[in-house]
């Protein structure tokens, strides 16, 4: 079996990193064209927020634990905008019924995997924690989180 070989930006490496890329550019090629000045800044709007959940995962990656936390936190802010979105989106006729419940679905995967990966952080610093400071010296949590491969094996 062939390794992959670890990209230099190491949040490309996350696979929430990419759903969340890939919805963004589902969405672009989905919208129905607006009809006038409201519904091209709506369609901003929506393609925004849904950039900004791969921005989000994008930029916390490269913080300390707790920021990424935060980020993380931003992107499923962003998730539940682009849900309201959708359904808004639906109700406008700039997307089908068929490609609503396709956003739905794939915004509530979305929100699984970075639920996870913000468990899987929580588990890290409470391992961090829970280990005698002998061992281990609590200080350290400032450090890079892309240095830390655990999460990435998770999701």
């Amino acid at each position: 079996m062939e390794e992959k070989v670890p990209s230099f930006f190491r949040f490309e490496d996350l696979r929430i990193y990419g759903k969340a890329v890939d919805y963004c550019t589902w969405l672009i090629k989905n919208l129905r064209d607006p009809r006038n000045e409201n519904e091209r800044t709506f369609c901003r709007s929506f393609v925004n927020s849904a950039s900004n959940i791969a921005l989000n995962i994008a930029e916390g990656s490269s913080r300390n634990k707790t920021q990424f936390d935060h980020y993380l936190k931003m992107s499923k802010s962003a998730i539940r905008e682009c849900v309201i979105f959708t359904t808004m989106a639906r109700d406008l006729g700039l997307l089908s019924d068929e490609d609503e419940e396709t956003s739905r679905n794939l915004l509530m995967e979305h929100t699984r995997m970075v639920g996870a990966l913000i468990i899987s952080l929580q588990r890290g610093s409470r391992r961090m924690r829970d280990t005698s400071e002998s061992e281990f010296d609590t200080t350290d949590l400032g450090t890079d989180i892309t240095s830390d491969e655990d999460f990435m094996e998770e999701i």
